[in-house]
């Protein structure tokens, strides 16, 4: 919306405030202004919770953001990934005498979230350039007929939206994605900055932040940027136990990543890190007939838009994609996130592989990474400023810690986000396969020589062939075969050298310039002296017999006649309404369908994710199908 055309919907007179009655009564429940509000009895919050999203529980820290919310508190909660973050606000949007103000970084994710919101019976729009009737959205807001109303930074920030805010009544304002307030988080966005002063313009309207991805430093910078006290910090922890981490070398992606396609049939993400291998690996991977498309800022916008739609209605598709996308998807059935190569951050890391398995099921996160990672990491080092050259270099020494652990992934993530886990999950691959660990300092020692002796500017290739005797023209020009290394490297030793490379890249000892060669640095010295130990994990013998601790048992009952029966109903379901299948219900939900087998629309509603809207709009076609069964 142009800034005019904002201006002339903003200023139109007001008639009155007062909220809409709810068409449906909201079955009965008292509404109220969140000023008049102290406390609202634990049974309301849960008649409310089944009677709109059919769950007869909360999970996690829910219900305790909820009640700071009702009882008018402003907080932040940190909560991972899947655990029903939108819940927070969506759920007292319709318990309060008012409009709760989302504000969100992405239209695609505002969008997704409208539908999802619009299918559990929750009055929502969204006011975004994007959208065509954005009048109409204005006039419902200022009638007080919105229980939520989404809009981007950029807007939220306006003078003219601020003056449209003075003419409805407000009951929460909520701030998605928080940690894009802060220049320590590892997405952030100016016009966050913004969005205080709005804030502050409507002091007795609580605001509520949510971010999944935060540290202690960008936690207290949130607090601090959004004007929310210390004691409204709720931290509900960070560990996503459905979610298997695996970290491998990579060797050759196309054929370990048409392995894991392989092995997990269901929708999948794939982060590649530039557009050129975004387009290679999905082109490589569609081969084989799976379902597989790219996604990446040089496409245009419709054939972006156009894979995307496609992926989020998809039950087996794969996206491959650079990090742009992602934030703005909420489909909860994704079953895989893959990195092909080195994550920007254990943030970034943990944000990307945490929209897997946001339905609860089992889901996998696997790293292919290599020593050219490490080192072009380090290399944008050099471009960042004095003020964040600590805290970076900081980031990046955490993930060479992840990649190079023998230890516990998942205790590695939850400690960095300042949790104190148990030694082992039981869910990631040194848990699974406990790897063997060899102290490979003096192979170290000989590669570090090696580089030095042979002037700092050789590749890993060249001081192979020097430190095990293999002699070509270029090393007897050089005269590298009269070198002290020449042939110091006993066979044994020689098997482990590349991913002793790769450690001492990942730990910044050995740095390659521009041309590729290795030279010194960091620790490098501390190693050559004896002064600094380097533990690798031994590379497993390689075997075809050996079978990849990989795959997950496939959660759904698929063969079950009755389940694919749901399934193929939800679809059609999904295809007339143009909406994604899981805005319909989970697999979670027709599986207790399909082993429940509930014969009467009261027993329908007491299947988990069956609320009252849905229970009207689906109950008796599900109900038929599986009377057939």
């Amino acid at each position: 919306m142009e800034i005019a055309e904002f201006a002339e919907f903003s200023a139109r007179p007001v008639e009155g405030v007062a909220r809409a009655p709810r068409p449906d009564g909201f079955m009965g429940l008292t509404v109220r202004a969140v000023s008049e509000v102290s406390t609202i009895p634990a049974t309301n919050q849960l008649e409310a919770l089944h009677a709109t999203f059919g769950f007869s529980a909360f999970r996690g820290a829910q219900q305790t953001v909820i009640e700071r919310v009702l009882a008018g508190n402003s907080t932040l909660a940190v909560m991972p990934t899947g655990a029903g973050k939108s819940l927070t606000y969506q759920l007292p949007s319709v318990m309060l005498d008012g409009t709760c103000v989302v504000i969100s970084p992405l239209i695609a994710l505002m969008h997704d979230q409208l539908r999802a919101a619009s299918a559990n019976g929750i009055r929502a729009a969204t006011l975004t350039s994007a959208d065509t009737n954005r009048a109409d959205t204005v006039d419902r807001f200022r009638a007080g007929e919105l229980d939520l109303l989404y809009v981007a930074p950029e807007r939220a920030s306006q003078p003219h939206f601020r003056q449209l805010l003075d003419q409805a009544r407000l009951c929460l304002f909520a701030i998605d994605e928080a940690h894009c307030v802060s220049e320590w988080g590892h997405d952030f966005r100016p016009d966050y900055r913004g969005l205080k002063p709005v804030l502050d313009s409507f002091p007795h309207v609580p605001r509520l932040a949510l971010t999944a991805t935060a540290d202690e430093h960008t936690r207290a910078d949130i607090l601090h940027q959004l004007g929310i006290g210390e004691d409204g910090l709720i931290v509900a922890g960070f560990d996503r136990p459905n979610i298997r981490y695996m970290v491998r070398p990579r060797d050759n992606p196309a054929r370990q990543l048409k392995t894991l396609l392989a092995e997990q049939p269901g929708p999948g993400i794939i982060y590649a890190p530039t557009r050129a291998k975004v387009e290679k690996l999905a082109e490589t991977l569609s081969a084989d007939g799976r379902p597989v498309l790219p996604y990446h800022a040089g496409l245009s916008p419709e054939v972006r838009a156009a894979n995307q739609a496609a992926f989020v209605a998809s039950e087996d598709m794969v996206i491959v994609a650079t990090v742009a996308f992602g934030m703005g998807i909420d489909k909860p059935d994704v079953r895989f996130v893959a990195h092909a190569g080195l994550p920007k951050s254990i943030e970034a890391y943990y944000q990307e592989t945490g929209r897997a398995g946001r339905d609860g099921d089992p889901a996998m996160a696997v790293m292919l990474w290599g020593a050219d990672d490490f080192a072009r990491a380090r290399q944008r080092l050099s471009e960042v400023g004095d003020a964040r050259l600590s805290s970076e270099r900081t980031r990046l020494d955490a993930l060479a810690t992840l990649v190079e652990t023998a230890a516990c992934r998942r205790a590695i993530l939850l400690r960095h986000f300042g949790e104190n886990p148990p030694e082992k999950c039981g869910n990631c691959d040194n848990c699974l396969e406990p790897a063997d660990v060899t102290d490979a300092s003096t192979v170290a020692q000989k590669l570090l020589s090696a580089a030095y002796r042979t002037g700092q500017s050789f590749g890993i290739g060249h001081l192979q062939k020097v430190l095990t005797g293999a002699s070509d023209d270029r090393i007897l020009q050089r005269g590298h075969d009269q070198l002290s290394v020449f042939g110091i490297l006993e066979p044994e030793e020689a098997l482990i050298l590349r991913p002793v490379a790769r450690a001492l890249q990942a730990r910044g000892c050995l740095i390659a310039n521009e041309h590729g060669g290795l030279a010194l640095a960091g620790k490098a010295r501390d190693i050559l002296r004896g002064e600094e130990a380097l533990l690798i994990v031994k590379p497993p013998k390689k075997s075809k017999q050996r079978k990849s601790r990989g795959s997950q048992q496939e959660p759904n009952p698929v063969g079950d006649p009755l389940f694919d029966a749901l399934r193929a109903l939800r679809r059609e379901l999904a295809e007339q309404g143009g909406v994604p299948p899981y805005v319909i219900f989970h697999d979670s939900t027709l599986r207790e369908m399909a082993a429940k087998r509930p014969t009467s629309l009261s027993e329908m509603g007491e299947i988990g994710g069956v609320g009252a809207r849905k229970l009207e709009a689906y109950g008796d076609q599900f109900l038929d199908v599986i009377r057939a069964h």
